[in-house]
């Protein structure tokens, strides 16, 4: 075979550019490289993507504008012919619905499916296009999810109802947790979405909504170190406020936080101790409303961390005297 020379080449290019160049928008519109949000979609499918039994999945929705992701396991148990609880998982600011999803930090996986609950995973606000370093508007709190005033809990409702339309979930028992500024969202989700969920849990994240009346009473486990040092038990600055407009200058105590949920849910003043082990208490308000009750568990140490677990980014151990995981689990359960 006799190969063309560089003028034959050079013409030959020319040619095609020329022909490109002719061709009408739609004659190549099908070759044009997908934008980095239609390639996500091809790969992990939009909201509406069907769920096909236990697995993990990871979704994505269009929700203001933005493209919202979320994660979400089915445990092995599930077959569809009875409804099973729905927890949601809230990952701490700074941090991404794949580190809440990781069992080495958190055990929620292992969890579900010791358990048999549906446990979902959603993504904060986030100027990468993976999701990482999110944050929750939380009211007071944080980041760019605050100051651009996201609508989180629309979010949450939305993912909610695709797993509601996909799986056999109970509508009575549907949960959300959260660590940090995850469980600050939490406490959003009681003031403005308890319609939908039955109780929370915060894991040091205290309530720092700027408005909260909720329509009925949720119950309420709250989960602290005394010797956290970022969202302080006792309220205030913590170790990192004061470097940037994304950060909050002052926390509501834990303190606070409980009584407002005790008088919210019209709950006994005196509470009961439950727990009294070395290293952690846990008290109990109750009678409340509606069968609701507000429990505090207090670790001794462990600092910003989720007991029982692993700091994804290193720092103070989490406390050993409670698994946050397995706390939570029994105190939704019980509802």
């Amino acid at each position: 075979m006799v190969r063309p020379g560089w003028a034959g080449r050079w013409l030959a290019r020319g040619v095609a550019l020329m022909l490109v160049a002719v061709l009408p928008p739609w004659a190549h519109a099908e070759t044009a490289s997908p934008t980095w949000r239609e390639r996500w979609q091809q790969r992990h499918g939009e909201g509406g993507a069907a769920i096909n039994g236990p697995g993990d999945y990871t979704l994505s929705m269009d929700h203001g504008g933005r493209l919202r992701l979320y994660r979400v396991h089915v445990p092995p148990s599930y077959r569809g012919d009875r409804p099973v609880p729905l927890v949601l998982a809230l990952h701490g600011g700074g941090g991404d619905a794949q580190i809440q999803a990781t069992d080495s930090y958190y055990g929620q996986i292992r969890k579900s499916d010791a358990e048999g609950y549906v446990v979902a995973f959603p993504n904060g606000v986030s100027r990468f296009k993976g999701g990482r370093l999110a944050t929750w508007n939380a009211g007071l709190c944080c980041g760019a999810a605050r100051d651009q005033g996201v609508d989180d809990v629309d979010f949450i409702r939305n993912v909610v109802r695709h797993l509601r339309s996909q799986l056999n979930i109970d509508a009575d028992r549907v949960f959300a947790e959260g660590m940090s500024n995850g469980g600050m969202m939490a406490y959003r989700l009681a003031c403005e979405a308890p319609d939908v969920f039955k109780a929370v849990a915060s894991v040091a994240g205290t309530d720092n909504t700027s408005h909260c009346a909720p329509q009925r009473p949720v119950s309420i486990l709250h989960i602290h170190a005394r010797d956290d040092d970022r969202v302080l038990f006792n309220g205030g600055a913590g170790q990192f406020a004061g470097r940037g407009r994304e950060q909050v200058n002052d926390f509501v105590s834990v303190p606070e936080t409980i009584r407002r949920w005790v008088q919210r849910n019209g709950c006994a003043a005196t509470p009961h101790r439950v727990l009294d082990r070395p290293g952690v208490t846990c008290d109990r308000y109750a009678p409340c409303q509606g069968g609701t009750e507000v429990q505090l568990c207090v670790t001794e140490t462990g600092g910003h961390s989720w007991p029982g677990g692993t700091k994804p980014r290193g720092g103070q151990a989490g406390s050993t005297a409670l698994s946050a995981t397995d706390a939570i689990w029994a105190f939704f359960s019980s509802r």
